[in-house]
């Protein structure tokens, strides 16, 4: 199924405001036109973090990361959901269709949000060296 009207009903249901950047339908788009207006929309100030999701994650996490203040984590599993904010403060989660169920992604969006970064000073000293 086309994920994004269920993730944006569970993220409702939890209390978040949800911009929606796109894309309106199922059907194959250029992914980095997207990212690019997740990114935007984090760096403008009007939304502290963002989720994309492609068929695998990493299409629109290589596209995120070209831009300078976004730390884009592509994640299958609830551990790399929760060091990524833990460790690396990430503030777009990517996600994949095709290897994820919509309750997979669900789980990884739920760890993704309640998981703080830790302010440990290795990793706020590797985060700056980020840009």
């Amino acid at each position: 199924p086309f994920y994004k009207p269920y993730v944006i009903e569970h993220l409702r249901k939890l209390g978040h405001e949800v911009i929606d950047c796109g894309t309106y339908g199922p059907e194959s788009v250029d992914y980095p036109d997207y990212a690019e207006n997740v990114c935007q929309t984090i760096l403008r100030g009007e939304a502290d973090r963002g989720i994309l999701i492609c068929g695998t994650g990493i299409g629109v996490g290589i596209a995120a990361n070209r831009h300078r203040g976004i730390r884009a984590a592509p994640c299958t599993t609830p551990e790399a959901a929760r060091l990524s904010r833990e460790h690396n403060n990430s503030n777009v989660l990517c996600l994949g269709r095709r290897l994820s169920t919509l309750d997979s992604c669900i789980e990884l969006i739920d760890i993704w949000l309640s998981t703080p970064f830790s302010n440990g000073e290795r990793h706020v000293r590797r985060i700056n060296k980020l840009g």
